[in-house]
């Protein structure tokens, strides 16, 4: 007989959580506010907080930043139980705001996450039906390379979970180009769902019209590739289908963590649909994508209405 109360699926977001140092205007002259963030930080906190059953895993460190964000974690209702304390400092990142854009600069030497090991990849708990991963914990060394043994791991357990990847690519982080473009291209293979930016697109394939530049991503394996385009929407690729959903009108406050939320959204929309697995992703129609899409852009469309990454609770979007 079925479960008439089955467990709901969960998902395991694995990569960067640090302090965003965000500007702030005192009498006395610019400050900083520490902020808890990171993108995959983020998209954990958003799929918390729109209901999703989510885990967290990355170095945690033991210090008062460490703190903070295990309380932000808790708060949005996610699982850190995968979580090791560690004795080194937490990554922080200052940010600059520039027309309303947000650029960084990473402290991020000898941290709590960044000197994550392959050997620290934790096994992940049965009822995790997806894994989401990216951001900078893809570039340096070692946590690249924990980060690309967990999602392959996870590609070769058997268990039918699905991988999506969003790079949140930074240009200006990357020290070894080669290297980094071989894992990105690695991952994308491994993944079902891969969330670009224009931008991030461009850096992956180079010049040309959006469809053209989708179907490369495409060719290298995943099942759907998500393109983001601001105040423009976001378009879905499949091997069978193109929709778009555009961005709902909003007065935009700054978009810190609005591709977080969007990966959240999407998430959460395929758990809402039963659809958190491979083979069933495949099936769905271009109908569900598309409400899937939208979903996602109203709620990156509300996060970036409010200063800071504080993504939206499932019961602000009706």
């Amino acid at each position: 007989m079925p479960d008439p109360n089955p467990t709901p699926p969960a998902i395991l977001c694995a990569g960067e959580a640090l302090i965003d140092m965000v500007p702030r205007t005192t009498p006395e002259g610019q400050a900083f506010l520490p902020l808890p963030g990171g993108s995959v930080f983020n998209t954990a906190i958003a799929a918390g907080r729109l209901g999703t059953r989510t885990l967290f895993w990355y170095g945690l460190s033991t210090d008062m930043f460490g703190d903070q964000l295990r309380a932000a974690l808790r708060d949005a209702r996610v699982d850190t139980r995968l979580c090791v304390p560690a004795e080194r400092p937490s990554t922080l990142a200052f940010v600059t705001l520039v027309e309303g854009q947000a650029r960084y600069l990473f402290l991020d030497e000898n941290t709590a996450g960044r000197l994550l090991t392959p050997a620290d990849v934790p096994e992940v708990p049965t009822e995790v039906a997806a894994l989401f991963i990216g951001g900078i914990s893809l570039v340096g060394e070692p946590v690249g390379g924990a980060m690309e043994a967990l999602a392959t791991k996870v590609a070769g357990d058997g268990l039918n979970r699905l991988i999506m990847l969003d790079p949140n690519i930074r240009p200006g982080f990357i020290r070894d180009e080669a290297a980094y473009r071989a894992r990105i291209e690695r991952l994308i293979g491994l993944s079902h769902v891969v969330k670009l930016s224009d931008e991030d697109l461009l850096w992956v394939t180079g010049p040309g019209d959006l469809f053209t530049q989708a179907r490369k991503v495409l060719a290298m394996g995943p099942e759907l590739v998500l393109v983001t385009l601001g105040a423009h929407g976001a378009r879905a690729f499949g091997r069978a289908c193109e929709v778009q959903a555009p961005a709902p009108a909003v007065t935009v406050a700054d978009t810190v963590g609005a591709g977080d939320t969007f990966n959240a959204g999407f998430l959460t929309a395929l758990a809402e649909r039963g659809a958190l697995a491979p083979d069933l992703l495949a099936q769905l129609p271009a109908e569900a994508v598309g409400e899937a899409l939208a979903f996602a852009a109203r709620a990156a469309a509300i996060s970036v209405t409010r200063a800071g990454a504080n993504p939206p609770w499932r019961d602000e979007l009706g």
